[in-house]
């Protein structure tokens, strides 16, 4: 009896667990469709614009992830008021999370404009001047972009936290669609086809920034609009800035609420900044190494043709991070750490069947991606082999550190991280690639051999449980 019991509730745990699963796998599902594209229409412009693009990667995913930091606070905090059936905690959590994003956002995106030269040096070879001129203009635009990233990050983890993943998969497919559109018409010139002509700005790689940033404007609108027909209710904004005149009471308690989002975020901020210095200095190092060029303008497309291996878990990790939430604050920490294990055997066994499918065929598919530009085409291959073989550990690691951040500890999966990428990861790097000489192959060695610690420790992590007891 007892056993048909446990059983049931697997089955439920599962169910719950697909029903929130799919909507952001889908997602992710498009968002690698795009970024394929994005590839695809970069390396149709020159070698200097792949290199650039490669370059600038990294600045890129510091951005994105700490707006998906911020993503992450809104969904711990939402979650855990949902579970407990706080109505109006969830409406307050999701607006004062999204009155902090904007703000981050804006703060940021003062920075990255002046920022860009430095980087631009700094991640290319002094000699490749257009390169370095592109990554400058391409960040540039990118900056405009970032109150709207924040601003969706923020709403869809707000989302995310009383159950609903399918309206982020539909307005950020929108802004995918857009997105491929408008890299489209952008980029390149006015092109006719027989009768038909196609217009088109033919900004090169500059205007693949625009599309970007007009892209993510449209959902960020979209975002606040649609918001208000949900538990959330209205983002309150005009209302968020009139409480900081309303007395020391208002202001401090919007200190409060701050200083509670940040509690949250900036753990899980710093853990993906560390990640991103790690990209940096691996980036770096790659421009110490023969065929730097190509090493770096490959590493781009390498993460886009992995994702096609970790996308579903990615999706899986969303879902487990909302559900691991309104489990703990519902009282029931027994089932929120079942579904985390259901959660990571699942997104295992996806990344495991991708995986067999991405390493025979590496060559072809980076031969594919990069049908214009195949001399970038053997360093893509080689990533693809290197990080395919330690990629169900890391589909691991991705599920259950967002399951102890779904929870509120963001603290443990940072300290994970620190220990994992600069006391291993970024060490290893500069001895394989420089000191034994194996060139970009050391690079992605190190990458390898960090994916596979990272799953260990997240898998011990969770199996101490020590997250059930995290506040919000």
């Amino acid at each position: 009896m007892a056993q048909a019991i446990r059983r049931e509730e697997t089955w439920d745990a599962l169910g719950d667990l697909v029903r929130l699963a799919w909507p952001a796998v889908a997602l992710n599902a498009l968002q690698t469709i795009n970024s394929l594209l994005d590839n695809w229409f970069v390396q149709r412009l020159s070698p200097a614009a792949l290199t650039a693009i490669g370059a600038a990667t990294n600045s890129v995913f510091l951005f994105v992830s700490l707006s998906m930091a911020l993503g992450t606070a809104a969904t711990a905090m939402v979650a855990r008021m949902y579970g407990a059936r706080d109505e109006e905690g969830v409406r307050e959590a999701a607006r004062r999370c999204l009155a902090f994003s904007i703000a981050t956002g804006v703060g940021f995106a003062v920075l990255v404009v002046p920022g860009s030269f430095l980087a631009a040096h700094l991640f290319i070879r002094a000699g490749n001047v257009d390169a370095q001129h592109l990554m400058v203009a391409y960040l540039s635009a990118f900056a405009v972009a970032l109150p709207a990233f924040f601003t969706v990050q923020s709403l869809a983890g707000a989302l995310r936290g009383i159950g609903d993943t399918v309206s982020p998969m539909v307005i950020s497919g929108i802004q995918i669609v857009l997105h491929a559109l408008f890299n489209y018409l952008f980029m390149f010139p006015s092109t006719r086809y027989g009768s038909l002509t196609v217009p088109g700005l033919g900004l090169g790689l500059p205007g693949a920034g625009w599309a970007l940033c007009a892209s993510a404007w449209v959902a960020a609108v979209l975002y606040l609009f649609w918001v208000r027909s949900t538990g959330l209710g209205s983002p309150g904004l005009v209302r968020a800035v009139k409480e900081l005149t309303q007395g020391r009471e208002a202001v401090r308690t919007a200190w409060g609420w701050a200083g509670r989002i940040a509690h949250l975020a900036l753990p899980a901020a710093t853990t993906n900044v560390v990640r991103v210095i790690s990209l940096m200095v691996l980036t770096f190092v790659l421009t110490r190494v023969p065929g730097s060029d190509l090493a770096i303008g490959g590493m781009r497309p390498g993460f886009t043709l992995e994702s096609l291996a970790f996308m579903p878990p990615f999706g899986i990790a969303i879902a487990a991070a909302a559900l691991v939430g309104q489990n703990l604050g519902a009282g029931n920490p027994e089932r929120a750490q079942r579904i985390g294990w259901l959660a990571a055997h699942l997104a295992g066994l996806v990344a495991f069947i991708a995986v067999l499918l991405i390493y025979p065929n590496a060559e072809h598919v980076a031969g594919w991606l990069l049908h214009d530009q195949p001399s970038f085409v053997p360093y893509t291959a080689s990533y693809l082999r290197f990080i395919c073989m330690t990629e169900v550990f890391f589909a691991y690691a991705m599920v259950l550190t967002s399951g102890m951040q779904g929870a509120g500890d963001t603290l443990r999966p940072l300290w994970m991280t620190v220990i994992v990428t600069l006391a291993f990861r970024t060490p290893a790097a500069i001895v394989f690639a420089l000191a034994l000489k194996m060139g970009s192959d050391g690079v992605w060695l190190s990458m390898t051999i960090s994916q596979l610690i990272m799953g260990v420790a997240a898998i011990y992590l969770w199996t101490l449980g020590k997250w059930k007891t995290a506040k919000v």
